[in-house]
């Protein structure tokens, strides 16, 4: 298949732009209901004993997950948390329920790490005119999703965010790859697809008809690199690895008519 040049990069967001690694969900889980328990009890809701209030959340939501899985279909969980709350008595503002959110995903937040250069690579992408996205398999809120990106001063560099939870499909459906193609405005030809996972990733933006770069994490290790992707370690090798690209593919004669 014949690439053009790229010109945008979209990029996958657990364990490529925020690494989390193996991370202890029941755990991370337990400290969310604590944080907001707390939350609840301070605005005056109601709310039963922690027990209960922690089980059946959890419950709900793992009930969810193995159906989306099923389906091959994510569901916003702040729907599901606010079901729980509201069949509780609770009564929030959208803004309050957005807060909640995030009490919920702080601990996940926590855990997760950037490349200490991440910020500037971003910037040297954009300076070069690439267009930037994300899109990640996620049933994590966009508030708490674009808050955590803020908190990194990551936002700014993402004016183009697909998450799952809110299409009909997820990845590795090629569907979401043309929607994505479609909102960042490039032809799959010119788009880089940069993600951890062969399966959810990189097997279908190459099948998407875009680039696709594999980087180094657990969810790799050991695996052997599908032909015609390329694999980086960081994601600061990004500027020079598209430059060379681009420099190639520049200086390629065209075919002739």
């Amino acid at each position: 298949m014949k690439h053009d040049e790229i010109k945008a990069v979209l990029f996958d967001l657990g364990d490529t732009l925020l690494d989390f690694g193996k991370v202890d969900t029941t755990r991370a889980f337990l400290e969310g209901a604590k944080l907001t328990y707390a939350f609840l009890q301070e605005h005056g809701q109601p709310v039963p004993p922690f027990a209960w209030y922690f089980a059946s959340n959890l419950v709900r939501l793992r009930i969810r997950y193995l159906v989306s899985n099923l389906t091959h279909r994510d569901f916003d969980s702040l729907e599901v948390l606010r079901a729980v709350g509201t069949r509780h008595g609770v009564k929030l503002s959208r803004a309050q329920w957005d807060d909640f959110a995030w009490l919920w995903y702080e601990p996940l937040s926590r855990r997760a790490r950037t490349e200490e250069d991440l910020r500037e690579a971003l910037a040297e992408l954009r300076r070069m005119g690439l267009k930037l996205g994300i899109v990640s398999n996620t049933f994590v809120s966009r508030a708490s999703l674009e808050k955590h990106l803020r908190l990194l001063s990551l936002l700014e560099f993402f004016p183009v965010q697909l998450y799952s939870y809110e299409f009909h499909v997820r990845k590795p459906s090629p569907e979401i790859f043309r929607i994505a193609a479609d909102k960042i405005g490039a032809r799959a030809e010119s788009i880089l697809f940069v993600g951890d996972r062969i399966d959810n990733d990189i097997r279908p933006a190459l099948a998407s008809g875009m680039r696709a770069a594999l980087k180094a994490a657990y969810t790799n290790e050991g695996k052997t690199v599908p032909p015609g992707a390329l694999k980086i370690q960081r994601l600061a090798e990004l500027p020079a690895l598209i430059t060379q690209i681009n420099d190639a593919v520049a200086s390629t004669p065209a075919a002739p008519a």
